[in-house]
């Protein structure tokens, strides 16, 4: 489990997070909305002990993060940011064997859980392939299968933070991604996923933190928060939310 208590975070001379306090539970996907500067990204920085709060902290199962160094911090906690990229002529499985790394489970058994993480990211096509020869897409799917790599198959204890996975991503494989993630916490791992699609954050998220400048503005499900005055107020939109006709979570209709 991660948790924020009381974080501030400054870049320069901008605070760009106020008092956020969160936690992340083992088993559950945390979606993180916000409108462009609204602290997201900073949060994640914050979580994953690249950026230091100027007040507060964060604590890793119940231990500050700054204490959990190198290969331990790697086999619990991974990120993929925002913009992943290599300038190497890599095989794909040698990008997703990055993710191991931290471990010394022998190269079979590493072999085995990079065509794991590869089905798991819809890029077991792409085996064989130079990265360097991948759509944007694609590497986006490749990078998602290494952090999966780097905590298989994903248990208690274990937190993965996502900053826009779906970003380059058609309709189908944002599906798969979302999927994915899901059944990587529904095997114990922790999970942060920033999101700008508010439907698939209702859909796919069981917890919901909504960002306006630099604070939690509100958090709790998505029947909780995806409310009109909430997504008018942070977004400035106006929407119609009903529920999913089928699967019964809020469906955001833009007006």
């Amino acid at each position: 489990m991660l948790q924020a208590q009381g974080v501030h975070v400054r870049r320069g001379s901008k605070q760009v997070l106020q008092a956020i306090d969160l936690s992340l539970h083992s088993g559950q996907v945390l979606g993180v909305l916000g409108p462009n500067g609204a602290g997201k990204s900073s949060l994640l920085g914050a979580l994953c002990g690249e950026l230091s709060p100027s007040q507060g902290q964060v604590l890793m199962q119940g231990r500050p993060l700054e204490d959990w160094q190198g290969p331990a911090r790697a086999r619990s906690l991974a990120v993929l940011p925002q913009v992943s990229s290599l300038d190497f002529s890599f095989s794909v499985e040698e990008v997703v064997g990055m993710g191991r790394l931290p471990h010394d489970s022998g190269a079979l058994r590493d072999a085995e859980i990079i065509d794991q993480a590869l089905h798991a990211a819809d890029a077991q096509h792409l085996h064989g392939r130079s990265y360097l020869a991948l759509s944007g897409g694609e590497r986006q799917r490749v990078h998602l299968a290494r952090v999966l790599a780097q905590l298989w198959p994903g248990a208690e204890g274990s937190v993965l933070l996502l900053d826009e996975p779906t970003s380059a991503l058609d309709p189908l494989h944002q599906h798969t991604t979302l999927q994915a993630v899901r059944e990587v916490a529904q095997r114990g791992t922790a999970v942060l996923v920033i999101l700008h699609d508010l439907n698939l954050a209702a859909r796919y998220c069981d917890r919901i933190v909504l960002l306006h400048e630099g604070r939690c503005h509100a958090a709790g499900t998505p029947q909780q928060v995806l409310t009109p005055q909430a997504l008018h107020r942070v977004f400035g939109i106006e929407v119609l939310v009903q529920a999913h006709p089928e699967r019964g979570h809020p469906l955001i209709i833009a007006r």
